[in-house]
């Protein structure tokens, strides 16, 4: 199985820590760089997205729900709650910290590739409005740090570090509780810090 990601990409961190949770083992971890659209990446995933995962069969899988779903299934369910309720409040985790990080993504992006001149202001407020509301449902929302911690956990997990790498200072004293249980998350969890977001 061969993974194509990105150090610091918080999707990519998703994956990998959910690998390590659901005890998957990557034989090759390449690390893409999809601005220059290499071909091995496009060949797997048409969208030239990362993270990626190849399966032993060539079988690509794209997409960080799909990938961390399919190490669900295969590891017995070892990182999404099977009750109904647990089931809904972690699938509204992840789907509130991806959302977050999808809107804190254009705003990077905005500022590394498109012209000073050509910034377009009133959208970028809107996608920083957007990530502070998914911000403020997850400081409502996260719990106590798991020894076990679910999909929604590492999604909120792979968030927060990115955040701290990427826009420190910017969003955790208005989300002082989120802000330490990102400190707590990684502190808790050695193995998984070893795979969060990194320059």
């Amino acid at each position: 199985m061969r993974l194509l990601h990105a150090p610091a990409s918080p999707f990519s961190a998703k994956v990998r820590m959910a690998a390590i949770r659901c005890d998957v083992a990557f034989d090759e971890q390449v690390v893409v760089d999809t601005v220059s659209e290499p071909a091995d990446l496009l060949d797997a995933n048409p969208l030239g997205k990362i993270p990626t995962v190849l399966l032993d069969d060539g079988t690509a899988l794209y997409d960080s729900r799909v990938i961390c779903e399919y190490f669900d299934r295969i590891s017995g369910n070892a990182i999404v709650p099977q009750t109904d309720a647990e089931w809904i409040a972690d699938r509204r985790l992840e789907a509130t910290a991806d959302g977050v990080a999808d809107a804190a993504i254009l705003l990077l992006y905005e500022a590394r590739f498109r012209p000073e001149e050509k910034r377009h202001e009133a959208w970028t407020d809107r996608q920083w409005r957007k990530a502070l509301r998914g911000l403020a449902v997850l400081e409502t929302l996260i719990g106590e740090v798991s020894r076990k911690p679910t999909l929604g956990d590492l999604s909120v997990a792979a968030l927060t570090g990115w955040l701290a790498l990427r826009f420190a200072g910017r969003w955790e004293a208005e989300h002082p509780r989120l802000a330490r249980w990102n400190e707590e998350f990684w502190a808790a969890h050695p193995d998984l810090d070893a795979v969060k977001s990194r320059v």
